[in-house]
C-alpha cells in the first residue's frame, strides 16, 4: 500500500512539472506574439512595447486556455483534438486581450489587430507542438540513426568513383568521415575534401584516432575486390574488437546516377583468397558443344553445377540421372526457368541398377559421362556401411562399364580427399572408386612411350577415356559444415566444432566444377601432346584441384559469426563435441609417398598413385559386391583391406 501511495505521488509530481513547463512555453509563445501582432498590423508603429503589453497578453492566454486544457497537453502526441483546442484558445485570448485594451484606454493598432494576433498565437502554439511531436517521433530519430558514419577502403580511383556515385544518390544515408588507401604514403591527401588516414596496416591506429574524435565509424566499407582471403580475414578480426560491421559496395561499373547505392555484406567466399584461374573455355566448348552429355548425382551439390555449367556450352542433349525425386525436379525446373533450349532427359535413377544404367546409355549413348553420384556423408556411411559400399563402389563400376559398352569418349569421376589415407568407409569406398577407374583407363589404353611424341600411338583406338578428379571440401554443399553452421546460427547457437585443431580445405563449387571440366578437356581435346602430363595419365594420374591452404573449422566457425554481425563467444558460442567415427583432423590431397605433380595447367595438380591390374581389381570388389548382397559388413571390410591394405577400421 505504501508502495501505491509513492508510485502515485511520483506520477503527480511528473504531471504537475508537466503543466508548470507548459505555462512557461506558452506564456514566452504569448509574449513573443502580442508585438509580433503589433507591428504585423501596424508596421509604422515599431515592435518596442511596454511591459504590460507583454504581460497582458500571456496572462489572458493563460486564462483562455484553461477551459480548453491547454496546460495538461501532451506535446509528443499533439493531434488534430489539440490544435482545434490551440485555436479556441487562440481566439479567446484574442478577444481578451482585444477587451483589456479597450478597457484601460490603449487604442488598437489596427482594426485587424485581434485577427492577426489570434492567427500568430496558433502558429507559434500549434507549430511548436506539430514541430516538437516530428522531432521526438521514432520516424525521424530513425532517419537520423540511419545516417551512419563510414570510413572507405579501396584504391582511390575506385574511392572517387564510390563517393561520386553517393552524392548523387538522393537516398544515400551514408557519411564519410574517412579513406584508408590501398597505396603506401597517401596519408594526409583528400578525396572529394575527407581525408585518408593511413593505409591497411593503420587500421587501429586510424580506428583509436577516429574514436578521439569523436567520428567512431559504424561500418568500414570496401570497395572492389581486391581484398579477399586472409588480408580480408585479419580486417574482420580487428572490426570485431572495434565492434565495426564490415561491408562491400556494389561493383562499380553498376551504378548510374540514378542507381541506389547498397552495401552488402561479406560473401564467406571472400575469406578463402582463391587466385583467379584462366580456364579454357575455348576447350570446354570444343569438348561439350553437339554432345550428348550425362550426369549422375545431377541434382547434388557438384553435380547441379555441372548441369548449370554444360548447358552454357551448347550441348546437343543432357541426360540428368538422380535417385532424389526433389533434387532432380529442382534442377529441371531451373533449366526451364534458364531457357535451356537444347534437349534433356530427366531419370529418376539408383546408379547400383545395373540393367537400368545399361539400357538408358545404350538409348542415348552419352559422349561425355560426369559421375558425381555418391554418398558423401562421413557419419552416415559410418552407420551403413554397406549402402555406402553398394553406391560408391558397385555403383561406380556399373556407370563406368556402361559407358565402356555404349562407347562414351570420357568419363570424368568426382573423388574427395578423403579417399586419401582414409579413416572412414565413406573415403575408402571413394579410394577404390578411384583405383577401378584408374585401372579400367590403363586397360582400354596402350601407349608405346618409346616412340617420338610425333609417333606415338594410341594402340586401342577409339578408347573411353577414364578421368579422375580428386578435391576437398566446397562450400555449401549439402550435408557440409557451412549449412550445419548457417542453420545453428538462425537458431540462436551454439556452433558446433569437432576439435580446435580440426582444418579442411575448403574451395567455391562454381570454382570446383571449372576445374573439373578443365581436368576433363586436358584429358580428353588437349591430350595426346606427349608431355609430362600426357604421360601421367596414362601411368593412371589422377588429377588433384590445387586447394589452397586449409582452413581452421574453428576460425571458419568465428568469421561465420562475424558476418551474421554478431560477436563469437559472447552473442553466439561455440561448442567443441569430439571427433565422430571416421573423422580425422587433418585431410589430405595426397598420400605421404606421392609427391604432388604440377600439370601444365594453373589449378591442377596430378597424384600418381600406381594403378592396379583391372582383372584383380574385379575380383576383389566382386567379393565386396557378394558380401554386400549378404549383408555381411566385416566380409566386405575383409576383401577392401585387400584394395586398400593401409586402410584400418573396426567395425562397431
Amino acid at each position: 500500500m505504501q508502495q501505491s501511495n509513492v508510485t502515485f505521488s511520483n506520477q503527480q509530481k511528473k504531471t504537475f512539472n508537466r503543466i508548470i513547463i507548459n505555462i512557461l512555453m506558452d506564456g514566452l509563445l504569448a509574449a513573443i506574439a502580442a508585438p509580433l501582432a503589433r507591428w504585423l498590423s501596424d508596421p509604422q508603429g515599431g515592435f518596442l512595447h511596454p511591459l504590460w503589453f507583454l504581460t497582458g497578453g500571456v496572462l489572458t492566454l493563460l486564462v483562455s486556455g484553461i477551459p480548453f486544457h491547454i496546460p495538461q497537453q501532451y506535446w509528443r502526441f499533439s493531434g488534430i483534438v489539440d490544435l482545434l483546442n490551440i485555436a479556441a484558445a487562440s481566439i479567446g485570448s484574442s478577444i481578451l486581450f482585444t477587451i483589456t485594451l479597450y478597457l484601460t484606454g490603449y487604442p488598437l493598432p489596427s482594426i485587424s489587430f485581434p485577427f492577426i494576433y489570434a492567427m500568430v498565437l496558433l502558429i507559434l502554439m500549434g507549430g511548436s507542438r506539430v514541430g516538437y511531436r516530428i522531432f521526438s517521433s521514432e520516424t525521424l530519430k530513425n532517419h537520423f540513426d540511419k545516417k551512419k558514419k563510414i570510413i572507405l577502403v579501396g584504391n582511390d580511383e575506385d574511392i572517387d568513383l564510390f563517393m561520386r556515385a553517393i552524392q548523387l544518390d538522393p537516398s544515400n544515408l551514408l557519411t564519410v568521415v574517412g579513406l584508408i588507401s590501398f597505396r603506401q604514403s597517401r596519408k594526409g591527401h583528400r578525396i572529394h575534401n575527407i581525408p585518408i588516414l593511413g593505409n591497411l596496416n593503420d587500421f587501429p591506429l586510424i580506428l583509436t584516432y577516429l574514436t578521439k574524435q569523436k567520428k567512431m565509424p559504424s561500418s568500414l566499407v570496401i570497395i572492389g575486390q581486391d581484398l579477399r582471403g586472409e588480408e580480408l580475414r585479419d580486417l574482420l578480426s580487428i572490426a570485431e574488437k572495434w565492434n565495426i560491421q564490415v561491408q562491400r559496395t556494389p561493383v562499380l561499373t553498376h551504378l548510374s546516377p540514378a542507381a541506389n547505392v547498397e552495401l552488402r555484406p561479406i560473401a564467406l567466399e571472400e575469406l578463402l583468397n582463391r587466385p583467379q584461374v584462366v580456364l579454357d573455355h575455348e576447350g570446354m566448348g570444343e569438348m561439350i558443344k553437339g554432345k550428348i552429355v550425362a550426369i549422375t548425382g545431377a541434382g547434388g551439390s557438384i553435380g547441379s553445377e555441372l548441369v548449370r555449367q554444360i548447358a552454357n556450352l551448347s550441348p546437343k542433349t543432357l541426360l540428368l540421372l538422380d535417385q532424389s525425386e526433389y533434387a532432380l525436379w529442382k534442377i529441371n525446373i531451373e533449366l526451364n526457368e534458364r531457357n535451356f533450349d537444347k534437349q534433356k532427359v530427366v531419370v529418376l535413377i539408383n546408379i547400383r541398377e545395373q540393367d537400368r544404367i545399361e539400357s538408358i546409355f545404350q538409348k542415348y549413348k552419352p559422349n561425355i559421362v560426369f559421375h558425381a553420384a555418391a554418398l558423401k556423408h562421413v557419419y552416415m556411411i559410418e552407420n551403413n556401411p554397406i549402402e555406402g559400399f553398394l553406391t560408391n563402389i558397385i555403383g561406380t563400376r556399373f556407370v563406368a562399364n556402361a559407358a565402356v559398352k555404349c562407347g562414351t569418349q570420357a568419363f570424368i569421376m568426382i573423388s574427395t580427399d578423403k579417399a586419401v589415407n582414409p579413416s572412414s568407409f565413406m573415403g575408402v569406398s571413394k579410394r577404390i572408386a578411384e583405383i577401378y577407374c584408374q585401372s579400367l583407363d590403363k586397360s582400354l589404353h596402350a601407349y608405346d612411350w618409346n616412340q617420338s611424341s610425333k609417333n606415338q600411338k594410341l594402340l586401342t583406338q577409339n578408347a573411353m577415356r577414364c578421368i579422375t578428379v580428386r578435391f576437398g571440401n566446397v562450400l555449401g554443399s549439402t550435408g557440409s559444415v557451412v549449412p550445419l553452421f548457417q542453420r545453428q546460427l538462425r537458431n540462436g547457437g551454439p556452433l558446433t566444432v569437432t576439435d580446435p585443431n580440426m582444418q579442411r580445405y575448403f574451395m567455391t563449387i562454381p570454382e570446383a566444377v571449372g576445374l573439373v571440366l578443365q581436368a576433363s578437356v586436358r584429358a580428353t581435346v588437349r591430350f595426346g601432346g606427349g608431355d609430362k602430363t600426357d604421360q601421367m595419365l596414362h601411368e593412371g594420374g589422377i588429377f588433384v584441384l590445387d586447394m589452397g591452404k586449409p582452413i581452421r573449422i574453428l576460425d571458419l566457425a568465428r568469421q561465420m559469426i562475424r558476418l551474421a554481425g554478431l560477436k563469437p563467444d559472447k552473442d553466439i558460442a561455440i561448442q567443441f563435441i569430439g571427433a565422430k567415427p571416421g573423422e580425422k583432423l587433418f585431410e589430405e590431397l595426397f598420400y605421404g609417398r606421392e609427391a604432388p605433380e604440377p600439370t601444365d595447367h594453373n589449378g591442377l595438380l596430378m597424384a600418381t598413385p600406381k594403378a592396379m591390374d583391372l582383372y584383380q581389381v574385379d575380383q576383389y570388389i566382386d567379393e565386396i559386391q557378394q558380401a554386400c548382397i549378404q549383408n555381411n559388413a566385416g566380409k566386405a571390410i575383409k576383401a577392401i583391406q585387400k584394395l586398400v591394405p593401409e586402410f584400418q577400421h573396426l567395425l562397431n
